[in-house]
């Protein structure tokens, strides 16, 4: 019989792509796999996967309630549901996900994609910050099971619980056929992603006045009309775009297409200054340069493969940067084919490869703890 694995996390099933690439890989690889996440107003019907889905519908779609009530909902339904591991996908479902595992005496894995009590949004807000830290508190240290997106924060989780993380990057699977890009009249720049405070578009637009491109935003979030307004009180509804959310599925052509993406980030909390954006890997595959924020992460593979422009996050720095890409074609070029060839190490079939031995691990450790387990009961001490 296949293991049963069930993984929990707070987002739309259809725009998490990294939730589906370790869902899929695991299923393929014979496990029994089964995803919750939440039901939102503007869901689109969820798409044929090798792996069962399912989302739970609350009253609350945001804020301190619509967490108390999905921890509540999640925590009553996973009791429910048969599963050999749980993994908890970051803080927001890791308790109720921690304490079902110990009750039906089940590993719990836990899976940080991002260091969660150094977000942005988590940092300015005192007493949301002190909740997120005693959850996080109580559930890392007695985590045998854990990984994460990128070296830096397995480094800090690491020091402060003494929990050993994994590192599992959020790397593009490499494509085996080329992407037809998406037609466009006139050149633009891309950016993909939550469009969350502190992901430099509100200094991007202000400089788009004086640049030679469009500008694309797939994602959505909570600074997404403000952005509109500043778009259109910058008379830019002609050279600014908004998308919304794009299905996964659908992003390749968009990617295709762009001269360049966007990936920069404000250095309020450790959380984005030690991240590893999977938008860093999309654009990487797609064969086009980035700018991107000169933190840890991104300096560490730009001084090895040199894929991006690393900059600062001031209007001025961007739209230098902006200028320099469009306008040094030798430059771009060379970013563009190291690219190019940097796909074809960092990918999503190499990277999964940690993800199967990750869990193989996980279901061999169980298996050594029970047949403990069994021996003691019986009054045979186990050898050590």
């Amino acid at each position: 019989m296949p293991h049963r694995l069930l993984f929990t996390v707070t987002t739309d099933l259809s725009y998490d792509q990294r939730m589906q690439r370790i869902c899929t890989t695991l299923a393929e690889q014979g496990y029994d796999v089964h995803l919750c996440g939440r039901q939102r107003a503007a869901s689109v019907p969820l798409r044929d996967t090798p792996y069962r889905q399912t989302r739970l519908r609350c009253w609350f779609d945001k804020g301190k309630l619509f967490y108390l009530e999905y921890n509540v909902r999640l925590f009553f339904w996973l009791l429910r549901q048969p599963a050999d591991a749980l993994c908890g996908i970051d803080l927001d479902t890791a308790l109720p996900a921690w304490l079902v595992a110990r009750l039906k005496r089940i590993p719990f894995v836990f899976d940080a994609h991002e260091h969660f009590t150094e977000m942005e949004e988590v940092v300015r807000r005192p007493l949301v910050q002190r909740i997120w830290q005693a959850v996080e508190a109580l559930v890392v240290p007695r985590t045998r099971y854990a990984y994460t997106v990128g070296p830096s924060i397995a480094r800090l989780l690491e020091e402060k619980y003494g929990t050993p993380f994994a590192v599992i990057r959020n790397v593009s699977p490499l494509r085996t056929t080329e992407v037809t890009p998406q037609a466009a009249e006139v050149p633009y720049l891309l950016y993909v992603g939550a469009v969350n405070e502190g992901r430099g578009l509100e200094e991007l637009l202000a400089v788009m006045p004086h640049l030679p491109c469009h500008l694309y935003i797939c994602g959505e979030g909570d600074r997404l009309e403000a952005l509109k307004a500043q778009a259109q009180a910058l008379h830019l509804n002609e050279k600014v775009r908004f998308f919304g959310y794009v299905e996964p599925h659908r992003l390749p052509p968009l990617l295709a297409g762009a001269t360049a993406g966007y990936l920069m980030l404000t250095n309020q909390g450790l959380s984005y200054y030690y991240s590893l954006a999977n938008k860093f890997f999309d654009y990487l595959h797609a064969g086009i340069p980035q700018i991107t924020v000169d933190f840890p992460e991104y300096r560490a593979l730009n001084a090895q493969y040199e894929v991006a422009l690393l900059t600062e996050l001031r209007p001025e720095a961007i739209r230098a940067a902006v200028e320099t890409l469009w306008y040094d074609r030798a430059f771009y070029e060379r970013l563009a084919e190291n690219a190019r060839r940097a796909r074809h190490e960092l990918n999503w079939q190499r990277e999964s490869q940690k993800l199967l031995r990750f869990y193989e691990g996980v279901f061999a450790g169980a298996g050594a703890v029970a047949s403990a387990e069994g021996a003691s009961s019986v009054g045979v001490t186990p050898s050590k």
